[in-house]
């Protein structure tokens, strides 16, 4: 399971940086709003539940703070990878199978396991969306399938690490 959990934590980080620099790079998309609250949501919701999982405090009001440019959205996805890969580099199979609960389902309990598949599926989701908004504002999203990245990586065309 940790290798599984591992590759779709890593895939969804090389996909959220890869749809990021597409962005910056189509002035309309780095512009919209829509886009920035959009790519926004993504990260809070991704902060919330590895905050839990870290038994790190998730300030509310703070974190949900929609941000004024771009900037601000990518400096808080570099900020949330480099808190994933370090839990990553130390997080034991054991530890997949601990218990969480949230404040916003009381009385559920969640493994760490199923929290972080969560944070994968969900950011998967709105990266669809993200995708047809830039497509719509004339921008070309780039290929993120997960069995692609793992075809990518196999073969030596990424490397390790890429954000």
């Amino acid at each position: 399971m940790l290798q599984l959990l591992t590759d779709l934590v890593e895939h969804k980080i090389y996909a959220n940086t890869q749809l990021l620099a597409v962005i910056r790079a189509h002035p309309d998309a780095a512009e919209d709003i829509g886009l920035r609250t959009l790519l926004h949501h993504i990260v809070v919701s991704n902060r919330f539940w590895l905050f839990l999982v870290l038994d790190r405090l998730f300030v509310r009001a703070q974190e949900t703070m929609r941000p004024d440019s771009l900037d601000v959205v990518d400096a808080l996805y570099v900020e949330t990878h480099t808190l994933e890969r370090e839990w990553l580099a130390r997080v034991s199979e054991a530890e997949l199978t601990s218990m969480v609960t949230s404040p916003h389902w009381a009385g559920a309990r969640f493994t760490v396991a199923q929290v972080m598949s969560q944070v994968c599926l969900h950011s998967q989701g709105h990266r669809a969306q993200v995708a047809s908004r830039l497509r719509a504002l004339g921008g070309e999203p780039p290929t993120l399938d997960f069995i692609k990245w793992v075809a990518d990586r196999s073969m030596g065309h990424l490397a390790a690490g890429t954000e």
